[in-house]
């Protein structure tokens, strides 16, 4: 298994973008400006973006009058590579890449919330002798493949036991597969990633979990506000330019998530496709019940949630500029906030 350090630059190159396709509308749908957009996504399956799976299998977009082409980039990275090539519109993606792009000048906008908190776990390793964070001076500390929430919340873990980011080393896994074998094979002391690998381990006492952004409560102790994760966002000109787009977009996630707050097991079994259970349903579904409470309810950026994203994204990476006016115009509620009218979510 080839495990490779990644280094902040690389932790902040990360960044998973999306773009959706749109049809002509519907006679009850209001007409959009495009008659497609193609969406692309960095890791389908993650539960931080089943809201955008469930829009599409429950036919949410095509009430809307859109007809979506979902591409799954498989990684964050190569999600950003593919809209840097061009031909993709809108982005699904965490909030904090907006931030990111930013920073190095071009302006996206995120306009609809799926996630309002990372969805990450921080455990240590029950297989060699660390017991607590300090221990893990000298040590390594696995992340999910170019994710940069996984660092995020690695650095906030460390912070808080004063451990300095330069006294231990990241190392990139990959997906669930290649984490469960790190852990297993001794590769790493900690781990700093998504479910369902995290809920995996964890039910069979192979990690004990320190920090918890799977829950709101979680992700407010450790960064005192919630922190958005997955979001759909687009250039600022898209946003200007494609409102009919942005709002059906929105109203077509934010039903999903409407959906999502009286759904059951049984709910998911029938509506998620096969493949996102990786063999094993019952361990998606008690992931599914750990993040539950992480899904948006409406859709809308959370109080202080950009704040605190900018916050976390500075302690891997000081020299990042981006203001506060740029902060405000990183996001809008105008459409999320339309949509939690119509759907009294």
């Amino acid at each position: 298994m080839d495990f490779s350090r990644i280094n902040r630059r690389r932790v902040l190159a990360a960044a998973a973008m999306a773009a959706s396709a749109l049809a002509g509308p519907s006679a009850a749908a209001p007409r959009v400006e495009k008659g497609k957009v193609h969406l692309v996504v960095g890791g389908q399956t993650l539960l931080h973006h089943l809201p955008l799976v469930l829009a599409d299998q429950l036919g949410y977009f095509r009430s809307e009058g859109l007809s979506v082409e979902i591409t799954d980039a498989g990684s964050p990275a190569r999600a950003l590579q593919l809209i840097a090539d061009g031909g993709f519109d809108v982005c699904a993606g965490p909030y904090e890449h907006t931030l990111v792009l930013q920073g190095r000048g071009h302006l996206h906008q995120a306009f609809v919330v799926q996630a309002r908190t990372p969805q990450v776990a921080f455990g240590l390793s029950m297989r060699g002798g660390v017991r607590e964070i300090s221990d893990l001076r000298g040590k390594r500390i696995g992340l999910a493949q170019s994710a940069t929430v996984d660092a995020m919340v690695a650095t906030q873990v460390l912070a808080r036991a004063g451990v300095r980011l330069d006294e231990v080393s990241l190392i990139e896994l990959g997906p669930s597969t290649s984490a469960a074998s790190a852990v297993r094979g001794g590769v790493v002391d900690a781990l700093s990633h998504f479910d369902p690998v995290m809920t995996m381990l964890e039910q069979r006492g192979e990690v004990k979990i320190l920090a918890d952004t799977r829950t709101t409560r979680g992700t407010l102790e450790l960064f005192g506000a919630l922190l958005p994760s997955s979001c759909l966002h687009a250039t600022a000109e898209f946003v200007q330019k494609n409102p009919a787009i942005c709002q059906a977009l929105s109203h077509a996630v934010v039903h999903a998530l409407k959906w999502l707050q009286t759904a059951g097991p049984g709910d998911l079994i029938k509506t998620v496709p096969d493949h996102y259970f990786q063999g094993d349903r019952a361990l998606y579904l008690a992931s599914f019940m750990k993040v539950r409470g992480s899904m948006s309810p409406d859709g809308l950026m959370p109080a202080d949630g950009a704040q605190a994203a900018l916050q976390a994204l500075l302690s891997l990476n000081p020299s990042l500029r981006v203001d506060r006016a740029g902060l405000m115009r990183s996001y809008t509620n105008e459409f999320a906030r339309k949509a939690k009218d119509r759907f009294k979510a």
